[in-house]
Protein backbone atom coordinates (compact mmCIF):
# COMPACT_ATOMS: atom_id res chain seq x y z
CA UNK A 1 0.00 0.00 0.00
CA UNK A 2 0.90 3.68 -0.98
CA UNK A 3 1.95 6.21 2.01
CA UNK A 4 3.12 8.85 0.13
CA UNK A 5 1.66 11.89 -1.17
CA UNK A 6 0.93 10.77 -4.53
CA UNK A 7 -1.28 7.80 -3.26
CA UNK A 8 -3.72 10.47 -3.33
CA UNK A 9 -4.03 10.62 -7.15
CA UNK A 10 -5.18 7.08 -6.95
CA UNK A 11 -8.90 6.04 -7.45
CA UNK A 12 -10.37 5.00 -4.69
CA UNK A 13 -11.21 1.49 -4.88
CA UNK A 14 -14.90 1.87 -3.41
CA UNK A 15 -17.01 5.29 -3.26
CA UNK A 16 -16.51 6.70 0.17
CA UNK A 17 -19.42 7.56 2.87
CA UNK A 18 -19.50 11.27 2.37
CA UNK A 19 -22.31 13.17 4.53
CA UNK A 20 -24.31 15.40 2.67
CA UNK A 21 -25.07 18.76 4.43
CA UNK A 22 -29.05 18.94 5.22
CA UNK A 23 -30.63 22.06 6.10
CA UNK A 24 -30.28 22.60 10.07
CA UNK A 25 -31.79 25.24 12.50
CA UNK A 26 -28.58 27.29 12.26
CA UNK A 27 -28.54 27.16 8.53
CA UNK A 28 -31.98 28.14 8.17
CA UNK A 29 -31.63 31.12 10.66
CA UNK A 30 -28.53 32.49 8.54
CA UNK A 31 -30.63 31.81 5.45
CA UNK A 32 -33.30 34.14 6.91
CA UNK A 33 -31.12 36.53 8.33
CA UNK A 34 -28.71 36.80 4.80
CA UNK A 35 -32.55 37.10 3.20
CA UNK A 36 -33.64 40.29 5.24
CA UNK A 37 -29.57 41.76 4.58
CA UNK A 38 -30.30 41.64 0.60
CA UNK A 39 -33.82 43.00 1.09
CA UNK A 40 -32.92 45.94 3.09
CA UNK A 41 -29.50 46.64 0.51
CA UNK A 42 -32.55 46.65 -2.09
CA UNK A 43 -34.94 49.01 -0.27
CA UNK A 44 -32.22 51.45 0.27
CA UNK A 45 -30.75 52.17 -3.00
CA UNK A 46 -34.50 51.74 -4.23
CA UNK A 47 -35.32 55.11 -1.76
CA UNK A 48 -32.32 56.69 -2.45
CA UNK A 49 -31.17 56.91 1.37
CA UNK A 50 -27.37 57.56 2.76
CA UNK A 51 -26.39 54.24 1.27
CA UNK A 52 -26.49 55.62 -2.12
CA UNK A 53 -24.80 59.08 -0.78
CA UNK A 54 -21.62 56.59 0.08
CA UNK A 55 -21.65 54.74 -2.90
CA UNK A 56 -21.07 58.58 -4.58
CA UNK A 57 -18.16 59.57 -1.59
CA UNK A 58 -16.73 56.40 -2.44
CA UNK A 59 -17.04 56.54 -6.36
CA UNK A 60 -15.70 60.44 -6.46
CA UNK A 61 -12.26 59.34 -4.10
CA UNK A 62 -11.16 57.57 -7.07
CA UNK A 63 -9.05 54.42 -4.74
CA UNK A 64 -7.62 53.68 -8.51
CA UNK A 65 -6.14 57.23 -7.94
CA UNK A 66 -5.20 57.39 -4.83
CA UNK A 67 -3.11 53.67 -4.40
CA UNK A 68 -2.03 53.09 -8.33
CA UNK A 69 0.49 51.19 -7.52
CA UNK A 70 -2.56 48.39 -6.59
CA UNK A 71 -3.64 48.27 -10.20
CA UNK A 72 -1.65 46.36 -12.36
CA UNK A 73 -2.08 43.14 -9.60
CA UNK A 74 -5.73 43.74 -9.03
CA UNK A 75 -6.42 43.80 -12.78
CA UNK A 76 -5.30 40.44 -12.56
CA UNK A 77 -6.64 39.17 -9.21
CA UNK A 78 -10.13 40.69 -9.99
CA UNK A 79 -10.07 37.44 -12.82
CA UNK A 80 -11.14 35.12 -9.67
CA UNK A 81 -14.38 36.47 -10.00
CA UNK A 82 -14.98 36.66 -13.49
CA UNK A 83 -17.54 33.51 -14.24
CA UNK A 84 -15.45 31.80 -17.10
CA UNK A 85 -12.34 31.01 -15.89
CA UNK A 86 -13.40 30.42 -12.41
CA UNK A 87 -15.77 27.64 -13.41
CA UNK A 88 -13.59 25.87 -15.88
CA UNK A 89 -10.69 25.50 -12.86
CA UNK A 90 -13.24 24.79 -10.27
CA UNK A 91 -15.12 21.74 -12.39
CA UNK A 92 -11.53 20.68 -13.39
CA UNK A 93 -10.87 20.03 -9.50
CA UNK A 94 -14.72 18.46 -8.93
CA UNK A 95 -14.22 16.67 -12.30
CA UNK A 96 -11.12 14.98 -11.05
CA UNK A 97 -13.01 14.41 -7.32
CA UNK A 98 -16.30 12.88 -8.77
CA UNK A 99 -13.65 10.19 -10.88
CA UNK A 100 -11.38 9.67 -7.53
CA UNK A 101 -14.81 9.33 -5.64
CA UNK A 102 -17.08 6.97 -8.13
CA UNK A 103 -19.86 10.06 -7.82
CA UNK A 104 -21.16 12.76 -10.21
CA UNK A 105 -22.43 14.87 -6.92
CA UNK A 106 -19.38 17.94 -6.65
CA UNK A 107 -20.17 18.41 -10.78
CA UNK A 108 -23.86 18.06 -10.28
CA UNK A 109 -23.69 20.60 -7.17
CA UNK A 110 -21.38 22.78 -9.26
CA UNK A 111 -23.75 23.18 -12.04
CA UNK A 112 -26.58 23.72 -10.01
CA UNK A 113 -25.12 26.68 -8.19
CA UNK A 114 -24.13 28.35 -11.02
CA UNK A 115 -27.64 28.04 -12.77
CA UNK A 116 -29.03 29.32 -9.27
CA UNK A 117 -26.35 32.21 -9.37
CA UNK A 118 -26.80 32.81 -13.29
CA UNK A 119 -30.71 33.00 -13.00
CA UNK A 120 -31.21 34.84 -9.63
CA UNK A 121 -28.53 37.04 -10.38
CA UNK A 122 -29.50 38.14 -13.71
CA UNK A 123 -32.98 38.45 -13.07
CA UNK A 124 -32.07 41.42 -10.61
CA UNK A 125 -29.79 42.80 -12.76
CA UNK A 126 -31.85 43.25 -15.51
CA UNK A 127 -34.92 44.17 -13.84
CA UNK A 128 -33.39 46.83 -11.81
CA UNK A 129 -31.09 48.02 -14.77
CA UNK A 130 -28.79 50.26 -13.07
CA UNK A 131 -25.33 51.68 -14.53
CA UNK A 132 -22.15 51.75 -13.00
CA UNK A 133 -20.24 54.35 -11.96
CA UNK A 134 -18.14 54.89 -14.98
CA UNK A 135 -21.60 55.55 -17.09
CA UNK A 136 -23.53 57.79 -14.07
CA UNK A 137 -25.19 60.37 -15.36
CA UNK A 138 -26.59 62.80 -12.19
CA UNK A 139 -24.75 62.71 -8.84
CA UNK A 140 -26.65 61.68 -5.95
CA UNK A 141 -29.27 59.45 -7.94
CA UNK A 142 -28.98 55.83 -7.46
CA UNK A 143 -29.40 54.85 -11.16
CA UNK A 144 -31.84 52.77 -11.41
CA UNK A 145 -34.17 51.73 -14.17
CA UNK A 146 -31.20 52.97 -16.83
CA UNK A 147 -30.78 50.15 -18.61
CA UNK A 148 -27.54 48.90 -16.67
CA UNK A 149 -26.66 45.82 -15.29
CA UNK A 150 -24.62 46.32 -12.80
CA UNK A 151 -26.53 45.86 -9.77
CA UNK A 152 -25.79 43.60 -8.12
CA UNK A 153 -22.55 42.77 -8.72
CA UNK A 154 -21.85 39.52 -10.56
CA UNK A 155 -17.95 38.92 -10.21
CA UNK A 156 -18.63 39.44 -6.09
CA UNK A 157 -21.39 36.87 -6.25
CA UNK A 158 -19.68 34.38 -8.44
CA UNK A 159 -16.43 34.60 -6.67
CA UNK A 160 -18.91 33.60 -3.35
CA UNK A 161 -20.71 30.63 -5.02
CA UNK A 162 -17.82 29.32 -7.23
CA UNK A 163 -15.19 29.43 -4.04
CA UNK A 164 -17.49 28.62 -1.68
CA UNK A 165 -18.43 24.99 -3.26
CA UNK A 166 -15.22 23.90 -2.38
CA UNK A 167 -16.15 24.64 1.49
CA UNK A 168 -19.25 23.12 1.16
CA UNK A 169 -18.07 19.95 -0.51
CA UNK A 170 -15.10 18.98 1.54
CA UNK A 171 -15.51 15.68 3.23
CA UNK A 172 -13.76 16.64 6.65
CA UNK A 173 -14.46 19.30 8.89
CA UNK A 174 -10.41 20.78 9.08
CA UNK A 175 -10.92 20.79 4.95
CA UNK A 176 -13.93 23.03 5.33
CA UNK A 177 -12.90 25.33 8.16
CA UNK A 178 -9.84 26.06 5.78
CA UNK A 179 -11.54 26.41 2.24
CA UNK A 180 -13.85 28.56 4.33
CA UNK A 181 -11.96 30.99 5.10
CA UNK A 182 -10.26 30.57 1.52
CA UNK A 183 -13.10 31.42 -0.06
CA UNK A 184 -14.12 34.35 2.13
CA UNK A 185 -11.21 35.79 1.87
CA UNK A 186 -11.29 35.57 -2.13
CA UNK A 187 -14.89 36.80 -2.23
CA UNK A 188 -14.64 39.77 -0.38
CA UNK A 189 -10.91 40.85 -1.94
CA UNK A 190 -12.94 40.46 -5.37
CA UNK A 191 -15.65 42.77 -4.26
CA UNK A 192 -13.33 45.43 -2.69
CA UNK A 193 -11.10 45.25 -5.68
CA UNK A 194 -13.99 45.77 -8.37
CA UNK A 195 -14.92 49.29 -5.88
CA UNK A 196 -11.53 50.18 -6.24
CA UNK A 197 -11.23 49.76 -9.77
CA UNK A 198 -14.59 51.96 -10.31
CA UNK A 199 -16.56 49.32 -12.26
CA UNK A 200 -18.99 48.58 -8.98
CA UNK A 201 -21.16 50.81 -6.55
CA UNK A 202 -20.33 49.44 -3.16
CA UNK A 203 -23.68 48.73 -2.60
CA UNK A 204 -23.11 46.27 -5.51
CA UNK A 205 -20.46 44.47 -3.80
CA UNK A 206 -22.79 44.37 -0.72
CA UNK A 207 -26.10 43.08 -2.59
CA UNK A 208 -23.23 40.62 -4.61
CA UNK A 209 -21.88 39.36 -1.21
CA UNK A 210 -25.95 38.25 -0.22
CA UNK A 211 -26.71 36.88 -3.32
CA UNK A 212 -23.69 34.38 -3.32
CA UNK A 213 -24.42 33.49 0.30
CA UNK A 214 -28.12 33.05 -0.35
CA UNK A 215 -27.30 30.42 -2.83
CA UNK A 216 -24.79 27.94 -0.66
CA UNK A 217 -27.38 28.36 2.37
CA UNK A 218 -29.82 27.03 0.01
CA UNK A 219 -28.16 24.06 -1.73
CA UNK A 220 -29.01 21.37 1.00
CA UNK A 221 -32.70 21.84 -0.60
CA UNK A 222 -31.73 20.88 -3.94
CA UNK A 223 -29.59 17.86 -2.61
CA UNK A 224 -32.73 15.43 -3.09
CA UNK A 225 -32.79 16.46 -6.52
CA UNK A 226 -29.14 16.12 -7.17
CA UNK A 227 -29.35 12.34 -6.18
CA UNK A 228 -31.87 11.57 -8.21
CA UNK A 229 -30.23 13.37 -10.98
CA UNK A 230 -27.45 11.36 -10.01
CA UNK A 231 -28.81 7.79 -9.62
CA UNK A 232 -30.70 8.52 -12.96
CA UNK A 233 -27.77 9.07 -14.86
CA UNK A 234 -25.87 6.02 -13.37
CA UNK A 235 -29.03 3.42 -14.23
CA UNK A 236 -28.95 4.52 -18.06
CA UNK A 237 -25.14 3.95 -18.17
CA UNK A 238 -25.62 0.57 -17.18
CA UNK A 239 -28.53 0.03 -19.81
CA UNK A 240 -26.16 0.99 -22.05
CA UNK A 241 -23.69 -1.10 -20.90
CA UNK A 242 -26.22 -3.90 -20.66
CA UNK A 243 -27.07 -3.47 -24.22
CA UNK A 244 -23.66 -3.38 -25.21
CA UNK A 245 -22.50 -6.65 -23.77
CA UNK A 246 -25.78 -8.51 -25.49
CA UNK A 247 -25.46 -6.91 -28.83
CA UNK A 248 -24.96 -9.55 -31.96
CA UNK A 249 -21.73 -9.32 -34.26
CA UNK A 250 -23.01 -6.83 -36.87
CA UNK A 251 -24.52 -8.39 -40.36
CA UNK A 252 -23.13 -8.02 -43.35
CA UNK A 253 -25.53 -5.27 -45.47
CA UNK A 254 -28.11 -5.91 -47.55
CA UNK A 255 -26.70 -5.83 -51.06
CA UNK A 256 -23.02 -5.53 -50.31
CA UNK A 257 -20.13 -7.99 -51.73
CA UNK A 258 -20.40 -11.36 -50.85
CA UNK A 259 -17.23 -13.59 -50.89
CA UNK A 260 -16.67 -16.07 -53.95
CA UNK A 261 -17.65 -19.80 -53.61
CA UNK A 262 -14.89 -21.61 -55.03
CA UNK A 263 -15.12 -24.89 -56.18
CA UNK A 264 -12.27 -27.48 -55.35
CA UNK A 265 -11.65 -30.22 -58.30
CA UNK A 266 -10.62 -33.74 -56.50
CA UNK A 267 -7.03 -34.62 -57.64
CA UNK A 268 -8.45 -37.79 -59.48
CA UNK A 269 -10.79 -35.93 -61.43
CA UNK A 270 -8.33 -33.56 -62.95
CA UNK A 271 -5.92 -36.31 -63.55
CA UNK A 272 -8.89 -38.26 -65.72
CA UNK A 273 -10.01 -34.26 -67.40
CA UNK A 274 -5.93 -34.12 -68.10
CA UNK A 275 -5.13 -37.64 -69.62
CA UNK A 276 -4.36 -37.91 -73.52
CA UNK A 277 -7.98 -39.21 -74.61
CA UNK A 278 -9.76 -36.32 -73.06
CA UNK A 279 -11.31 -33.82 -74.63
CA UNK A 280 -12.91 -30.38 -73.75
CA UNK A 281 -13.71 -32.20 -70.75
CA UNK A 282 -15.40 -35.37 -72.39
CA UNK A 283 -13.84 -38.94 -72.49
CA UNK A 284 -13.18 -40.23 -76.31
CA UNK A 285 -12.84 -44.16 -76.70
CA UNK A 286 -10.38 -45.68 -78.61
CA UNK A 287 -10.70 -45.39 -82.24
CA UNK A 288 -13.86 -43.40 -82.38
CA UNK A 289 -12.05 -40.04 -82.98
CA UNK A 290 -14.35 -36.79 -81.77
CA UNK A 291 -16.72 -35.15 -84.10
CA UNK A 292 -16.93 -38.12 -86.35
CA UNK A 293 -19.35 -39.90 -84.84
CA UNK A 294 -17.57 -41.96 -82.02
CA UNK A 295 -18.90 -42.64 -78.55
CA UNK A 296 -18.40 -40.32 -76.36
CA UNK A 297 -18.97 -40.82 -72.42
CA UNK A 298 -19.02 -37.96 -70.15
CA UNK A 299 -17.09 -37.62 -67.08
CA UNK A 300 -17.94 -39.02 -63.79
CA UNK A 301 -19.00 -36.66 -61.11
CA UNK A 302 -17.82 -38.82 -57.98
CA UNK A 303 -14.15 -39.20 -57.95
CA UNK A 304 -12.66 -42.00 -60.30
CA UNK A 305 -11.36 -45.14 -58.50
CA UNK A 306 -7.65 -46.27 -59.75
CA UNK A 307 -8.18 -48.88 -62.35
CA UNK A 308 -6.47 -51.90 -63.25
CA UNK A 309 -6.11 -53.00 -67.07
CA UNK A 310 -8.76 -55.52 -68.05
CA UNK A 311 -8.94 -57.60 -70.90
CA UNK A 312 -11.95 -59.15 -72.46
CA UNK A 313 -12.48 -62.76 -73.07
CA UNK A 314 -10.77 -63.12 -77.11
CA UNK A 315 -8.39 -60.15 -76.82
CA UNK A 316 -11.06 -57.62 -78.04
CA UNK A 317 -11.65 -55.78 -74.87
CA UNK A 318 -12.45 -51.85 -74.57
CA UNK A 319 -9.71 -49.41 -73.14
CA UNK A 320 -10.09 -47.53 -70.21
CA UNK A 321 -10.14 -43.89 -69.24
CA UNK A 322 -7.06 -43.51 -68.29
CA UNK A 323 -5.06 -45.90 -70.30
CA UNK A 324 -3.51 -44.52 -73.24
CA UNK A 325 -4.57 -45.48 -77.37
CA UNK A 326 -1.12 -46.56 -79.19
CA UNK A 327 -3.37 -46.56 -82.85
CA UNK A 328 -5.02 -49.01 -84.78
Amino acid sequence: MRTDIFARLDREPEPPKIEIPRMSRTRLVLFGGTSAFYLAIVVAVLASTWLVVIDWKVMLFRPYQQWPELHAFLDYFVVLGQRGPTAVMVAAWLGWRSWRQHTLRPLLVLGVSLLLLNSTVGAVKIGLGRLGPHYATQIGSAELFAGGDIFPSGHTANAVVTWGILAYLATTPKTRRYLSALSATVSLGVGLTTVYLGTHWLSDVLLGWAAGLLILLALPWCEPLIGRTEAWIFEQRERWRARRRLAPSLPVAAGGPRPALVTQRAPAEETASCAPGAVGGRTVLPGSPAGAGGRVSRPRKHPVRPERPSVAPGGGGRATASRQTTGG
